[in-house]
């Protein structure tokens, strides 16, 4: 496993040191960080279109990254993601995360989100990167309880539909040779182990649907994030590393209330301060293999991102692990004699 990363999402801003690329990259490499994770929404880090377009500006923008040496480890659409199904309730909503000229038009802001994503695809491409974070988007999330009763074949039909809209964006991060991760998140058609299963069979278990592993969006739905693990480890090619708590009390569970995130039972926390097992996590992940990187998203609902990121990036690195050249006890073992074994055995 590789480590540790910042996602820029959170830190973006009109202020230094997050106001453009060069700044911020030198910025996190000096509080110890080896990589950066970049929302391509955010104009002042790259422009995704040209990064798609054009192979040197992709190299000049990983130029910059690794002059402060660092490393970009994935492109993130989560933002474009979400637009490729969108249901009608939340048009107004999400209308933000699209240009001016598509609003209040869902089908040319689908189109927009769509042709985001293939941009994204050649994009990580040029980069030479193999790994991609996004949403799926949610066509069915309104109806995620159920009720009123769920008309008859409307989960099935869902999926289906969902599935159309992605296939040919998958293909094509296929033709670049890079995974699509989908981030796990109440809000999307594709919040745990069996909602990913269900997609998985509608694009015919296409071999670029994967997960980015984030325990955080496990623990506020009171899912097993370890089990998870044991479960989908050869689907997991991108991790989170974000911490949160869940704390039930006599007036709110799982769904929130409505409550601002201080007031909810769920709530996510900077590293260390919540309730996740992240030993337990590491030494799976490092178990079946898993050679991404362990990218800290900073939410939190106490503590400043400044802080959360510093002492984030000392977390990661206490709880990266180098994986055992030997085993422990092969100072007691002995060379292969077949002879030996079948008198062990009682053979001869």
């Amino acid at each position: 496993m590789k480590g540790p990363a910042l996602f820029l999402a959170q830190y973006a801003s009109d202020q230094p040191p997050f106001d453009n690329l060069k700044s911020a990259c030198d910025y996190v490499a000096s509080i110890g960080y080896k990589g950066i994770q970049l929302p391509t929404w955010e104009a002042r880090y790259a422009d995704l279109k040209q990064m798609a377009e054009s192979k040197d500006y992709a190299q000049e923008i990983k130029g910059i990254v690794q002059e402060a040496g660092l490393e970009i480890t994935e492109l993130s659409t989560h933002l474009q993601g979400q637009l490729v199904a969108s249901h009608p309730a939340y048009d107004k909503l999400f209308d933000s995360f699209a240009p001016a000229e598509v609003h209040n038009d869902p089908k040319a802001r689908s189109e927009w989100a769509v042709q985001q994503m293939l941009y994204a695809a050649k994009a990580s491409e040029h980069l030479g990167i193999d790994a991609h974070v996004t949403f799926s988007g949610a066509m069915l999330w309104p109806y995620i309880y159920p009720w009123p009763q769920r008309a008859n074949g409307l989960v099935e039909e869902g999926f289906t539909q969902l599935a159309k809209k992605w296939l040919p964006i998958l293909d094509a991060f296929d033709n670049s040779g890079v995974d699509v991760c989908y981030e796990l998140h109440p809000g999307e058609d594709l919040h745990d182990g069996l909602t990913f299963e269900r997609f998985l069979e509608k694009t015919n278990h296409h071999k670029r649907a994967n997960i980015l592993y984030d325990p955080s969006h496990f623990v506020l739905q009171q899912l097993d994030y370890l089990t998870f693990i044991d479960i989908y480890h050869e689907k997991i090619k991108m991790f989170h590393v974000k911490d949160a708590e869940f704390v039930p009390n006599g007036k709110a569970g799982v769904y929130g209330s409505y409550a601002d995130w201080k007031d909810r039972p769920g709530r996510f926390r900077s590293l260390g301060d919540g309730q996740v097992d992240f030993k337990s996590i590491f030494s799976k992940l490092t178990h079946y293999g898993f050679e991404g990187w362990a990218v800290l998203e900073w939410e939190c609902y106490l503590k400043d991102n400044i802080q959360g990121a510093i002492e984030g990036a000392e977390f990661i690195k206490q709880h990266l692990i180098k994986k055992a050249a030997v085993a422990f006890d092969d100072f007691a073992g002995a060379a292969t004699d077949d002879n030996l074994n079948k008198e062990l055995l009682g053979l001869t």
